[in-house]
């Protein structure tokens, strides 16, 4: 019984429910929004499942052990914001913590070089080497610096759709080399997933802050930096809200000059746009400035997760418009 709970934790510990999501996004980008771009002039799906599955758990191993490590710096922190969520010191030490940090972003790290390896691609294994480094160094000093924390975070989220971009790139390369070079494929495919990459850049940014918001107390207390504590709460929402504005903003462009699709109500992209995207993240603006206690910081911050899970699953809508 005591092993059962004591794996529960851990599972607790790597934030299992965000390794689901971002497994599921890896997987969402390449066979909803890559192959479908692929497809355009007929290549149909080229890269590897066996480089695909490289990938993603390169992905999944890294940001567990990215998890770990910043609850291991977080201890004294979290004993002021969430001493119930505790688990580092409560039920698992802090050099097991560490050791299973380490395992799980080498083993990660592993997956990443094997996969750009397979592709030819030394940009793809270097970035699989910069990546957990970033996320030793965010937990140990960045996520305590203005601004900087929040903008690793945001820029690494990013990141997974623009991997799978350079994974089917490097592919095409090693197959068409000979004719890569006239058609539009490498361009297509960072702009279609580069549109997603953005995207996530705008809402983990944004929720990086809200959750500054929420845990400002502990912050406080340690010293740390954030922008609610340099700049006070006022100035904070007004920043968040202007990402919100900014991000709405790019959604409305993109809907109406960028996608295919009629813009009567009746079209399933602007049912999906405004319902599934607008209207929470419109919500999370009324909930960020009503917000007084760390519970409404929380909640707005699901909200705003919950836009983001929408908007990645939008994949699946786009193929539509793609002709797939």
């Amino acid at each position: 019984m005591e092993i059962l709970e004591q794996l529960k934790d851990i599972l607790r510990l790597v934030r299992w429910s965000n390794l689901l999501f971002l497994a599921a996004l890896v997987w969402l980008m390449e066979k909803w929004v890559a192959v479908a771009v692929l497809r355009q002039p007929g290549f149909g799906e080229l890269l590897p499942w066996y480089v695909l599955w490289l990938i993603i758990l390169a992905t999944v191993l890294i940001a567990a052990g990215g998890y770990v490590v910043n609850d291991y710096f977080d201890v004294k922190i979290d004993r002021i914001n969430r001493p119930d969520e505790l688990i580092v010191t409560r039920t698992v030490s802090k050099p097991a913590a560490m050791q299973l940090s380490i395992g799980l972003s080498a083993a990660g790290t592993l997956c990443g070089i094997a996969a750009a390896a397979l592709l030819h691609s030394m940009t793809l294994g270097i970035l699989f080497v910069i990546i957990p480094g970033l996320l030793w160094f965010y937990s140990s000093s960045y996520k305590r610096m203005l601004l900087i924390g929040n903008l690793t975070i945001a820029l690494l989220a990013g990141l997974t759709p623009i991997v799978v971009a350079m994974a089917n790139i490097a592919q095409l390369r090693l197959l068409y080399a000979a004719i890569l070079p006239y058609t539009t494929l490498e361009h297509d495919l960072y702009a279609w997933l580069g549109g997603f990459a953005l995207f996530a850049f705008l809402l983990t940014w944004i929720r990086e802050i809200i959750k500054d918001l929420q845990d400002q107390m502990g912050d406080r207390e340690l010293e740390c930096h954030t922008l609610p504590i340099v700049w006070g709460e006022k100035w904070t929402k007004l920043f968040v809200s202007a990402l919100i504005l900014i991000t709405l903003a790019l959604i409305g462009h993109l809907w109406w000059h960028v996608l295919p699709f009629p813009t009567a109500w009746q079209s399933l992209s602007t049912r999906y746009i405004i319902l599934g995207i607008v209207v929470p993240l419109l919500g999370a603006l009324w909930l960020l400035w009503s917000a007084r206690i760390p519970s409404d910081y929380k909640t707005c911050q699901q909200v705003v997760k919950f836009a983001m899970l929408i908007g990645m699953l939008y994949s699946i809508v786009i193929v539509r418009s793609l002709g797939a």
